[in-house]
This record gives structure tokens, C-alpha cells and sequence, in this order.
């Protein structure tokens, strides 16, 4: 998805219940609406609407390393990392309207996100450009998304992770 010719963009309450609209019925459960103009911009910038049954497989951003930035818009997200070995190393709530409501995530680390409430919204920044073919690093260790064995997966590292939070979730303000 992406936005009008317009120049400019507002982001409201309507264009993300649109976007999460949208993602309930993708058959990935998950949808990104695409601020940058190309992909050969110096900066992406993207919504990203994650249902709770979306599935993204752990992955690092290595060559050319970059780090990520999430900023969590609305819904309750969790932020796994691992080490090389594909053991989870932390996980992290993030609440939109809450605190924490961000992080940022270094080049070269191993990573995923998924959801704990359906309309869940996060912002993502990274440096660009991106290339669709050599963006990610997959983990050798993580089911693709679309492998039998992904679904269990997710519930795997659900179970892990919530045993594993950091820190709570925050009050909404």
C-alpha cells in the first residue's frame, strides 16, 4: 500500500484504521503502507499493521548493516532478539500510547516482532535504500513464513517471550 500523489500526507486515526483494516484480510496478516516515495530513498519510513497470527520470521539486517528504529503506534507489540544460535536473547513490550513506546535495533542483530492485540500499529524507520532481495539476513534456524511448521513456530516464541518480558506493559496516556 502506498500513499497518494498528494505531497503531503496527513496521519490520522482514519488512515491506520484503513491500513489495519486492510492487514486483517491480507493473507499474511500484516500490511505496510510505504511514506518513502521508492525504494531508492535514503530513509524508509512505513506504518506497519500486524495482527496477533502474523508471523515474521527472525531476521538481522547485515549487509549493508543497518539499524531499525519502531515506534509502536497502537496495540501491544512484542520485540524478540537472538543470538546466532537462534536462542532468544531479549524480549520487549512496546504499547502505542504507552510507555515503552519505541526502541532501536542495531545492524547485524536478530530480530522479529509480533503482535498481542488485532489493529496492532508500529512506525518503522531505516536507512535506505532498500532492496528487496538482499534486505534481510533469514534466520537458518526460523521456519520461512510460509513453511507448516511457522504457525507453531510463532506460538513457540509467543510462550518464550511472554515468560521472558523485561518490563510490563505501560499505562496508556
Amino acid at each position: 500500500m502506498t500513499v497518494s500523489s498528494d505531497p503531503v500526507t496527513l496521519l490520522n486515526g482514519a488512515l491506520i484504521d484503513h491500513l489495519s483494516e486492510q492487514a486483517r484480510s491480507h493473507t499474511r496478516k500484516r500490511l505496510n503502507l510505504n511514506l518513502h516515495s521508492s525504494y531508492e530513498d535514503p530513509c524508509q519510513r512505513l506504518f506497519i499493521a500486524i495482527e496477533p497470527s502474523s508471523y515474521v520470521r527472525p531476521h538481522r539486517h547485515l549487509s549493508p548493516l543497518r539499524s531499525e528504529t519502531f515506534l509502536a503506534i497502537r496495540g501491544r507489540l512484542i520485540l524478540l532478539l537472538f543470538d546466532d544460535n537462534g536462542q532468544l536473547s531479549r524480549s520487549m513490550s512496546l504499547v502505542g500510547g504507552g510507555d515503552p513506546f519505541g526502541l532501536e535495533i542495531p545492524g547485524g542483530v536478530w530480530h522479529s516482532v509480533f503482535a498481542l492485540d488485532e489493529g496492532s500499529v508500529f512506525f518503522e524507520t531505516k536507512p535506505g535504500p532498500y532492496q528487496p532481495l538482499s534486505d534481510k539476513d533469514w534466520a537458518p534456524w526460523a521456519p520461512p513464513e510460509d513453511a507448516p511448521r511457522a504457525a507453531e513456530f510463532l506460538a513457540e516464541l509467543r510462550c518464550q517471550a511472554l515468560q521472558r518480558l523485561e518490563y510490563g506493559f505501560g499505562e496508556k496516556g
